[in-house]
This record gives C-alpha cells, sequence and structure tokens, in this order.
C-alpha cells in the first residue's frame, strides 16, 4: 500500500490477516514474568484450527512466561503494516500436543520439536482481540476481533 491509498475496509483487514497468518512463518510473541518482566521473541508458528501454535523450551523465559501466566501478545508485520494478536494461551508437553497440530507445525516448519533432546512445549495461542492497520490512516477501524469473535 501506499501513503495515499484510500484505508481498507473490515472486510479486507480480516482476509488481509488470515492470508498472513496462513502465509508466515515468523511472529513476535511478548510475553511477562509474574513479577511483570518483559519478553519479546521471535518464535515460527503455525495457523492451525483458529490458532496459533508456537514452541520453545518450556524452561526458557518465554515457556515458563507462557504457561505461568496463560497470556500472550503476537505481532506481524512492520511498523507500516501491524497485525497485533492478544490471545489466552494453553501449554502443551510434547507428549500431549494433540497430533494434528504438532503435525501442521512440522509441515509449515519443516522442524518437528517433539524429536529434540530439550524439553520442548507447544503453546496453542487462541486469539481474543486482532488489530490490523497499515499507517496512521487505518488506526479507525482497527479492531477487527474483540472477545474472541470477528467483529467484521
Amino acid at each position: 500500500m501506499k501513503i495515499m491509498d484510500p484505508p481498507r475496509g473490515p472486510e479486507r483487514r480480516k482476509a488481509d490477516v488470515l492470508a498472513r497468518l496462513e502465509s508466515e512463518l515468523d511472529i513476535w510473541v511478548a510475553s511477562a514474568s509474574a513479577d511483570g518482566a518483559p519478553c519479546l521473541v521471535p518464535l515460527w508458528f503455525v495457523w492451525h484450527d483458529g490458532a496459533l501454535w508456537l514452541s520453545t523450551v518450556a524452561t526458557n523465559p518465554t515457556g515458563r512466561n507462557l504457561r505461568d501466566t496463560g497470556r500472550a501478545r503476537l505481532a506481524l508485520g512492520h511498523t507500516r503494516d501491524v497485525v497485533i494478536i492478544d490471545g489466552a494461551v494453553e501449554t502443551f508437553t510434547a507428549a500431549g500436543v494433540p497430533a494434528a497440530a504438532a503435525e501442521a507445525f512440522q509441515r509449515r516448519t519443516g522442524w518437528d520439536p517433539r524429536g529434540s533432546g530439550k524439553p520442548y512445549a507447544y503453546f496453542q495461542v487462541r486469539p481474543e482481540s486482532v488489530q490490523a492497520w497499515h499507517e496512521e490512516r487505518e488506526l479507525k477501524g482497527r479492531h477487527i476481533m474483540r472477545d474472541g469473535a470477528w467483529v467484521v
């Protein structure tokens, strides 16, 4: 998009977000510890069955934060094409992850954390809110999901 292009409508924003969730491989994951210490890392993800699936070592700061707080903020894109997703997190061990989710993750990334020698966990992030905007002109109408339901 160019700076003078008209803002996208809500349906287009939702379609663009869903296309990015299907096509992108990396996502920024923001989490915080119980005492509020922030952590921000990029992780691979797969969009599967209406949720984002991530995997990281269960004992690292991100793994602990996601497990202990059950919350995450995820971000796609750069400053001119932003998607921010807030969601509830459910943690699965490598042995307890639903097979379909683990297989989708492996197909998308080419890597299966279940075979790693480290204690990897899977994290299912169910979106509760989604914002999407291209620059300032799209700030109005950026909320395309609230309370887990698409508003478009």
